[in-house]
C-alpha cells in the first residue's frame, strides 16, 4: 500500500536558548557567530545602497548524530493568524534579506554534537528602498519525518536566525488602521445572560520601518456614558513594513439595550491612526414585542381610516324624501 505524504514545514524563530539566544527546537540552534565584543541574539545589521556586508552563520548539532540542512536567506513578513514573526519557505520568491543574501555553503552536514560555522556575504542593490528589510537565515532538516497511516503527515522542520537589516535613507513610520467590524450577539431577554460582542479590524505598516504598536479601544454609549477602556494586548510587537493583520478582539459584557460607538486607535512611534463604528443593542424578544405593537396599532390605525372613509362617503350619498319626490316631478314629461 502506498502512502501519501503531506509535509508540514516548521519553523523555528524563537529566541530562548543559549547560546547567544540562539534560535533552538531542541536538537539544533541556529545563531550569529559571536562578535569580539559580544554574543548577539540576532543579526543586527546596517548598510547604505550598494554597500557589501559579510557575516558568520553558526548551526550546532544537539543530538548524537549527523544532521543535513539545507542553508538559506529568506525574507520575513507576519503571519496573517495573529501576527508572528516568520519567513518564507526556500520555494518562495525574495525581495530582500532573502535576495541579497548567498550562503557559502547551501548545504552542510554537522557531526553530532558540533557546530560548524559557515560565511555568509550581503550584497545590498543601489535601489534598494531605505528602512527595515527584515529576514532570517535559515537550516532546513532534509529529512522528512513519516508519520503512520495511509495518509501520513511528514514534518520538515526548520530553525532560523532573525536579521534585522536597515538600509541607509529616510526614514517614514507610518500606521493604518481600518476594516472595523463589529458583530453583537446578547441573550434574548435582557439580564438573562451576558452580551458579548467581537470586533475586528486590521492593521497595517505603510511605512519603511519595523513598529511596536499599541492599539487603545473605547466604547461610548448613549449620553455619553463610558462602556468600555482598554489596551488590547493580542497586538503583533513587530509590525514589519508594508505587512498587514487582520486581528479580532472579544468584548465581554457588551451592552444589551444600548446604542454604542466603537472607536479603535493604533499608535506607534511617530504615527497614530483610528477608526470609528457603531452598533444598535436591542434585545430579539424586545424588537419583536414593538414590532408586533407596530404591527398591531397600524392595523388599527389602518380600519379606523376605512372606517372613517366609508362613514363619510354614505354621508355625502344619502338623498331626502322630499327631494327625491321633487326630483321625479321634474323629470315626468309635460302633459299638453
Amino acid at each position: 500500500m502506498r502512502k501519501l505524504y503531506v509535509v508540514l514545514l516548521g519553523l523555528m524563530l524563537a529566541w530562548q536558548a543559549a547560546p547567544a539566544h540562539a534560535a533552538d527546537n531542541g536538537s539544533w540552534s541556529v545563531y550569529p557567530v559571536a562578535s569580539k565584543v559580544a554574543a548577539r541574539p540576532y543579526f543586527y545589521l546596517s548598510a547604505d545602497p550598494g554597500q557589501t556586508l559579510t557575516d558568520k552563520v553558526a548551526v550546532q548539532n544537539k543530538t548524537g548524530h549527523p544532521l543535513t540542512f539545507r542553508l538559506y536567506a529568506a525574507d520575513a513578513y507576519n503571519t496573517a493568524r495573529d501576527g508572528g514573526f516568520a519567513v518564507r519557505t526556500v520555494k518562495e520568491r525574495m525581495f530582500g534579506v532573502g535576495a541579497w543574501a548567498r550562503l557559502a555553503k547551501s548545504r552542510v552536514t554537522v557531526p553530532g554534537h558540533t557546530t560548524v560555522t559557515v560565511p555568509f556575504t550581503l550584497r545590498v542593490p543601489r535601489g534598494a528602498q531605505p528602512g527595515d528589510h527584515p529576514g532570517a537565515v535559515v537550516a532546513l532538516d532534509e529529512r522528512v519525518d513519516p508519520g503512520s497511516g495511509r495518509l501520513a503527515l511528514g514534518v520538515q522542520r526548520a530553525v532560523g536566525a532573525r536579521v534585522y537589516l536597515r538600509v541607509g535613507g529616510p526614514t517614514l513610520p507610518a500606521l493604518s488602521v481600518g476594516q472595523l467590524r463589529i458583530t453583537h450577539r446578547q441573550p434574548l431577554i435582557p439580564g438573562l445572560g451576558t452580551g458579548r460582542a467581537t470586533v475586528s479590524y486590521t492593521l497595517r505598516n505603510t511605512g519603511n520601518v519595523t513598529l511596536d504598536p499599541t492599539v487603545e479601544l473605547k466604547a461610548r454609549g448613549l449620553f455619553g456614558r463610558t462602556l468600555l477602556d482598554r489596551e488590547l494586548t493580542r497586538v503583533p510587537s513587530e509590525l514589519l513594513p508594508g505587512q498587514r493583520v487582520r486581528l479580532t478582539e472579544t468584548w465581554s459584557g457588551a451592552p444589551q439595550l444600548d446604542r454604542a460607538e466603537v472607536t479603535l486607535t493604533a499608535s506607534a512611534t511617530g504615527t497614530r491612526q483610528s477608526a470609528s463604528a457603531s452598533f444598535l443593542a436591542l434585545p430579539w424578544l424586545f424588537a419583536g414585542l414593538v414590532f408586533a405593537a407596530g404591527a398591531v396599532t397600524g392595523a388599527l390605525l389602518v380600519r379606523a381610516r376605512r372606517a372613517r372613509a366609508v362613514s363619510h362617503g354614505r354621508g355625502r350619498g344619502a338623498v331626502s324624501p322630499s327631494s327625491a319626490r321633487g326630483a321625479r316631478r321634474a323629470e315626468a314629461p309635460s302633459r299638453r
